[in-house]
């Protein structure tokens, strides 16, 4: 089966693919007077869709049509500078690798004022059949897509933070 390309893209993909205009609700500021760390996923997530949506063809449209979709199986946030109200932010995300039916992707949220990097989110996900309840595998064309990305993607610098441990850290004892 071969689907068309959404809103153009099947390929090259940009390196990495920018999701622009975000915005800092004032509701997802805390007590610290800055973003909470819940909304930072919250604000990934809403930018992985138009991702997902818009560049590989496996957001809501896919799942309502096919009966599938992307389930998360883990997720590391860093949180490494603040965002306020009212800041405009976009997320850059990277393609790290793929499998047919799993992807891992980074994602860095950058505030539009400087540029600064805010946070970076490492997400892998799997393609679930909703009937079933079980993993299976992406259709073709988005196994294409995905290898497409990939390849577009790989010459990319990973920031530090990627697959970096969790744990805390301490200075060694001479």
């Amino acid at each position: 089966m071969t689907h068309p390309p959404v809103n153009g893209h099947d390929g090259p993909y940009p390196a990495p693919i920018r999701i622009p205009n975000r915005r800092v609700e004032p509701a997802w500021i805390d007590q610290n007077g800055h973003m909470n760390v819940g909304y930072y996923g919250i604000a990934f997530d809403l930018a992985a869709d138009v991702l997902f949506d818009e560049y590989l063809g496996v957001g809501w449209e896919y799942i309502e049509r096919a009966g599938q979709g992307s389930f998360v199986l883990q997720t590391q946030t860093h949180f490494l500078n603040e965002l306020r109200a009212g800041e405009g932010f976009s997320v850059a995300f990277r393609l790290i690798d793929h499998d047919s039916k799993r992807m891992h992707f980074l994602g860095e949220m950058l505030r539009d004022s400087d540029g600064c990097l805010c946070a970076t989110q490492e997400i892998v996900s799997v393609n679930v059949d909703h009937g079933t309840r079980r993993s299976t595998p992406f259709p073709d064309w988005a196994q294409r897509r995905l290898a497409q990305m990939k390849a577009d993607h790989a010459g990319l610098e990973m920031p530090p933070q990627q697959g970096a441990p969790i744990g805390l850290r301490r200075a060694r004892q001479g």
